[in-house]
């Protein structure tokens, strides 16, 4: 399976461009699957999924004109069997994976059976996320951003990368998500040695380095800053 970890959906052109690079084909003859779950734990939640699984949200993901699109809602999967869904996520060609509350989708990702199922997906599987879409593959978020809290506690998820996510850096409706805040997230997770890097689209932007507390740290981002849609990603050594 490969990733393409986003903060805002496709967003610009080089997100687009590296989406049809790792499906290998154009979006018009790949198969996608839906997973709007993660919203629901937030409010207007209901409203939100709606406007995910129908194109009309300002994240792009379902609308970029796939041969076929369908919904997997991770809360009915428990309910009607293994035997019945794992031949649609087997087959599909691209998981399109709704932002939310991370840790809400990670229950649901275990309850359901498709964190499981992940690791042995075909290599040629593209698994899209979108903001907790792209959280949720961490090891863990950091208690900064625990809303909705799990019954078994604790901020971890499902860990099938090494780094962690700090979501919209600089984002004109999330006032408290800056730089300042980053680093004070980064210094406080449990992962001390951190490395994080900026890698900037095709624009040209320079990358952007920075020590924190004696560890180089790098900010990687698919969109330029200042879009209003940057997403730092966090590498976490253990």
């Amino acid at each position: 399976m490969k990733l393409l970890l986003t903060s805002a959906g496709v967003k610009n052109a080089s997100i687009h461009d590296a989406l049809v690079d790792l499906l290998g084909k154009p979006i018009t003859e790949a198969n996608a699957l839906c997973i709007p779950t993660a919203t629901y734990a937030n409010p207007g939640g209901a409203g939100s999924a709606w406007r995910f699984i129908n194109g009309r949200a300002s994240t792009p993901m379902t609308e970029l004109g796939w041969k076929s699109v369908g919904v997997l809602e991770l809360t009915a999967l428990p309910s009607i069997g293994e035997a019945h869904w794992v031949r649609w996520v087997q087959e599909t060609d691209v998981l399109l994976v709704n932002g939310g509350d991370p840790l809400y989708l990670n229950w649901w990702m275990r309850q359901s059976g498709l964190a499981e199922l992940l690791p042995s997906l075909r290599s040629e599987t593209v698994y899209v996320g979108l903001s907790a879409g792209s959280m949720v593959m961490a090891p863990n978020i950091g208690e900064d951003f625990v809303r909705w809290r799990p019954p078994t506690g604790g901020d971890e998820t499902l860990g099938l990368v090494d780094f962690a996510m700090f979501p919209h850096l600089d984002h004109e409706d999330l006032p408290e998500n800056t730089m300042a805040d980053a680093e004070k997230w980064a210094a406080e997770c449990r992962y001390r040695r951190t490395r994080l890097t900026i890698r900037p689209p095709s624009s040209g932007r320079r990358c952007r380095r920075r020590h924190l507390r004696g560890t180089l740290e790098t900010f990687h981002s698919l969109v330029p800053r200042g879009d209003a849609d940057s997403f730092a990603m966090c590498g976490l050594r253990r």
